[in-house]
C-alpha cells in the first residue's frame, strides 16, 4: 500500500549496524556462555554507581534533568575544569553520531571517514542522504593524510577519526591527532571519536585544553567504567557547536538513572584504574596466546584485541568455530582488516576460558 514514508527511507536497504548478540542466539537456540564481541566492560561496575543507582531507582519515575547539569559539571572538572558550556550529554556516543551528522549533513553531502571503521556512523549518514567516501587503512592504522586528501578533494563538511581505533585497535599520537585537524579546510568539522581514551597511553589523547571550532570530542562511560547497558556518554566541543546541537538533539536522552551512576563513576577513579589496568593484563595475556597459536594480535590501546589468524575465509571460520562453542566475538567487515577476529578483554578467568577454546579451534581450523 502507498506509505507517506521521506524518499531517503524508502531507498535505504533494511539494515542495523550491528547484529547483537541475542539476536544470534534467538536464530541459533543457544545461549552465548562467553560474550566478547561488544567491547563492553566485563568487570561490573564501581560499587558507588551500584549504590546511586538503588538510591535513585525510587526516583526512576521522573524524568531526568534534560540539561544534566550536575553531571555535565563534574565531567568538566573531570576534564580540568573546561567550561560545562563546552559540553552536552547524549544516550551513548552513537545517539551523539546521529545528531552531529543531521547537525551539518544534508543529501547528497559528501562524509569523509575510514573503510571498515565504526560502522553506526555511516549509518547515520545514510540516514540523512549523506554520500559516504571511505579512505582504506593503512598499516592497520587509519589513514590521516589520506583522509584529510579526501576531504579536500571532496569538499567535504564532516570527517570521523576514532583515536584509538576500532576495530582494530590502532592507534595515533595526540600531535599526530592536532596536525592532522590543521591541515583540515576551516569549515570542516572534525569528529574525533575517543571512546577509548582511558586505556590509551598518555601520548595519545591530547590534552582537554585542545580546542578548535572544527573538533567535536566524544566520550562515554560504556567502556572503563561500565555503563554500556545505561548509555550515557558525551561531546566536548566550542560552545557555538554545542548551542546548535542544543537545537536537535533528544533532551531526556540521558535518563535519571544513567545520569546518577556517571556521577557515581566519577567518584570512584581507582575502580575504574583497576579496570584499565586489568585490561592491560588481558591485552598481554591475549597476545602470548595468539603467537603460541601461529597468528598474532596487533597491538591495542583499547579494551580489545585484534588478532591476525592468517586470512579472511579463516576468520570467518573461526568466528563460526567459536560461535559454535559458545563464544560471541566479531570479526571487521572490510579488506583487509578480515582477515582478523576482534576479541574483548574480560576477567582473568574468562580470559583462560576463551584462551582453551580458541586454542582448541586454531588447531582445527
Amino acid at each position: 500500500m502507498p506509505t507517506p514514508f521521506a524518499s531517503i527511507i524508502t531507498a535505504l536497504p533494511a539494515t542495523t549496524p550491528f547484529v547483537g548478540p541475542e539476536a544470534i542466539e534467538r536464530r541459533t537456540g543457544r545461549p552465548f556462555t562467553l560474550r566478547l564481541g561488544a567491547n563492553e566492560s566485563l568487570f561490573g561496575v564501581s560499587p558507588q554507581v551500584e549504590a546511586a543507582i538503588a538510591g535513585e531507582i525510587g526516583r526512576a519515575g521522573w524524568y531526568g534533568d534534560p540539561e544534566a547539569f550536575e553531571l555535565r559539571s563534574k565531567v568538566a572538572e573531570a576534564l580540568g575544569g573546561i567550561g560545562v558550556e563546552r559540553l552536552v550529554m547524549g544516550a551513548g556516543i552513537d545517539e551523539l553520531l546521529g545528531v552531529l551528522v543531521r547537525l551539518v549533513t544534508e543529501p547528497g553531502d559528501p562524509v569523509v571517514t575510514s573503510a571498515g571503521a565504526y560502522p553506526t556512523f555511516n549509518y547515520h549518514v545514510a540516514g540523512v542522504g549523506g554520500r559516504l567516501v571511505a579512505v582504506p587503512y593503512h598499516d592497520d592504522k587509519e589513514d590521516l593524510p589520506a583522509l584529510a586528501d579526501a576531504v579536500r578533494r571532496e569538499g567535504a563538511k564532516l570527517v570521523y577519526l576514532a583515536n584509538p581505533d576500532n576495530p582494530m585497535g590502532s592507534w595515533h599520537d595526540a600531535r599526530a591527532i592536532e596536525a592532522f585537524v590543521a591541515a583540515l579546510p576551516e569549515r570542516t568539522l572534525v569528529i574525533l571519536d575517543e571512546a577509548y581514551a582511558e586505556f590509551a597511553p598518555a601520548s595519545v589523547v591530547p590534552s582537554p585544553s585542545f580546542s578548535d571550532p572544527r573538533v567535536v570530542r566524544l566520550r562515554t562511560f560504556s567502556k572503563a567504567q561500565g555503563l554500556a547497558g545505561l548509555r550515557v556518554g558525551y561531546a566536548f566541543a566550542d560552545p557555538e557547536v554545542i548551542r546548535a546541537i542544543g537545537k536537535i538533539r533528544n533532551h531526556f536522552g540521558v535518563n535519571r538513572l544513567a545520569q546518577a551512576a556517571a556521577m557515581a563513576s566519577l567518584g570512584d577513579p581507582d575502580f575504574t584504574a583497576g579496570v584499565v589496568a586489568e585490561v592491560a593484563s588481558g591485552r598481554a595475556d591475549y597476545a602470548a596466546l595468539a603467537t603460541a597459536c601461529g597468528c598474532r594480535a596487533l597491538p591495542s590501546a583499547t579494551n580489545f584485541v585484534a588478532i591476525d589468524v592468517g586470512g579472511a575465509a579463516r576468520a570467518k571460520a573461526m568466528l563460526e568455530a567459536l560461535e559454535g562453542e559458545g563464544i560471541f566475538i566479531r570479526m571487521p567487515a572490510v579488506a583487509p582488516l578480515n582477515r582478523c577476529i576482534r576479541v574483548t578483554v574480560g576477567p582473568a578467568a574468562d580470559r583462560a576460558r576463551f584462551a582453551a577454546i580458541f586454542a582448541a579451534v586454531s588447531r582445527r581450523v
